[in-house]
């Protein structure tokens, strides 16, 4: 198939940016959404062009390194699939294909399709750790948890950090990000000593990185490649207000 690509392409942080057009031609497919770039970027090579910047990692939709908008959605159009497990029989023949990087005042362009997500390290980073006791690892039944309870930590869990919940929030809010790694460990005996103060400081770490307010959009849980649900934010939202008010 032959298409061609509209990139956001842009040398570095203080450039102004612009979208530039490319003919791709002889595209399985079968290919990836990568492999296209990839197939680009090698002829963008061999003219002497520089090549198009992009993140990529895994590419098995578990690392979440890959990061674009395609045609004014996060990951592209495929609900519940990450960049690099989307494939090219979702386009058709002739189609021109906007993709830029993820827009969010807290995720700077660092180059063209490449942002800067360090934001989300700090969130992490401020969540701090868990208590648990040295030695030995204990039995894996030695503390019940509730199946539910199991399942929703779980559901949280499988968050990969992508940001594609600030890339398509209108506010570049990141809390259905931070929802769901509070959650995960407040769930679960072993997260509950620091959970007021986890809460309290990954919220505050999040404001400090010059995220948005949530306003209940739910356009972060549409683009989830993970799906996880708007109801994680309901949930931190009573934690937040739980913690606040026992260090009153």
């Amino acid at each position: 198939m032959d298409i061609q690509v509209r990139v956001w392409r842009q040398s570095g942080p203080t450039d102004t940016g612009r979208m530039v057009s490319y003919d791709v031609k002889d595209i399985s497919p079968d290919a990836s959404f990568l492999e296209m770039l990839d197939v680009l970027n090698e002829k963008l090579i061999l003219d002497g062009d520089d090549p198009i910047a992009f993140d990529h990692d895994c590419r098995e939709g578990i690392c979440g390194a890959c990061s674009m908008v395609i045609d004014g959605t996060a990951h592209g159009p495929e609900k519940a699939t990450t960049t690099c497990q989307l494939h090219m029989r979702h386009f058709k023949q002739g189609d021109t294909i906007d993709v830029e990087p993820w827009r969010a005042a807290a995720f700077p362009v660092i180059k063209d399709l490449v942002v800067d997500r360090t934001a989300f390290d700090q969130i992490i980073q401020a969540g701090g750790y868990i208590t648990a006791p040295t030695g030995a690892a204990p039995e894996a039944h030695a503390t019940p948890v509730p199946k539910a309870d199991a399942d929703l930590a779980f559901e949280a869990a499988t968050c990969i950090g992508c940001g594609a919940c600030v890339a398509a929030c209108p506010n570049g809010s990141a809390m259905l990000f931070t929802a769901a790694k509070v959650a995960h460990l407040g769930l679960m005996p072993q997260g509950q000593p620091e959970r007021d103060t986890r809460v309290i400081d990954m919220l505050q770490a999040q404001d400090d990185a010059g995220f948005g307010g949530c306003t209940n959009m739910g356009e972060c849980s549409q683009v989830c490649p993970k799906g996880i649900p708007l109801t994680l934010i309901g949930r931190l939202n009573s934690d937040y207000r739980k913690a606040v008010r026992k260090q009153l």
